[in-house]
């Protein structure tokens, strides 16, 4: 394999790799490898997705041999580290990709009742807003079996990519999600990134505490940001994205995103 991995002199861990592809692959390698540990030691594991279109690569290459065969469906327990407040089917959803990769069709064993998403939906049918929903999926992980430290759910595997401006889940900079105590939070529809829709998120803090995290970061576009949080003074409260830069993190890029090449 072609892919590159460096180690800075402190964490995290930098896997760069040629394309969105690779990303995709390898990505999907630390997910299926993660969750079947963890399973083989407290028997389920709680992994915390994202949406957008970096998971879609990830997806397919858990559905696809020999991943599928490896990855613990029915042991797993999924949910959502933010979303939209959409309905489920619409195209800005966090959940839409999994639906329509993972879901369509069969192509992974995932019970339903494994699938634990912002209830948006149930939301907007009882004319609930952001604040309802968000302290609804905090109510069902707080009962949920998870361990806890220092308060904070610990997650086996929080998947996460990177905002424009350095922000991660829907927790943007200078953000009172990153002050509070509360598991999930509504957030108002940012105006300086797009789309400038109402937002439901966990707190960050499970960022902190999550047994393993893996940021995927593609493009370009991305570059300049990744570079900034991986590089300038530790300061979440500007740039969010650095509280993955712990240990227990790893980040994914491909070339252009890490400035190769």
């Amino acid at each position: 394999m072609n892919d590159r991995e460096d180690r800075t002199p402190a964490w995290p861990r930098l896997v760069t790799v040629p394309d969105t592809s690779a990303a995709g692959r390898v990505a999907a390698e630390i997910i299926a490898e993660t969750l079947a540990a963890a399973v083989a030691t407290r028997g389920q594991a709680h992994l915390a997705t994202t949406g957008g279109s970096a998971p879609v690569g990830i997806y397919r290459a858990l559905a696809s041999s020999p991943l599928r065969e490896t990855m613990p469906w029915t042991a797993t327990q999924w949910w959502w580290g933010d979303d939209r407040f959409v309905p489920r089917e619409h195209e800005l959803s966090n959940v839409k990709p999994l639906d329509d990769v993972l879901l369509r069709d069969g192509a992974a064993p995932i019970p339903a009742a494994n699938l634990h998403p912002f209830p948006v939906a149930r939301a907007l049918a009882a004319g609930e807003d952001e604040a309802w929903c968000a302290a609804t999926l905090a109510g069902s992980l707080r009962t949920a079996d998870i361990e806890r430290h220092d308060g904070w759910p610990v997650l086996d595997l929080v998947l996460l990519g990177v905002g424009p401006d350095g922000h991660i889940l829907s927790v943007f900079p200078g953000s009172p999600a990153l002050a509070s105590e509360a598991w999930a939070l509504a957030i108002p529809a940012p105006t300086h990134v797009e789309p400038q829709v109402p937002r439901v998120t966990l707190n960050p803090h499970v960022v902190t505490v999550a047994r393993t995290v893996v940021v995927v970061a593609l493009g370009a576009g991305k570059a300049e940001i990744v570079r900034r949080v991986l590089n300038d003074p530790l300061d979440p409260n500007l740039l969010p994205a650095q509280l993955a830069r712990r240990p227990g993190s790893t980040w994914v890029l491909d070339k252009a995103a890490a400035g190769s090449d």
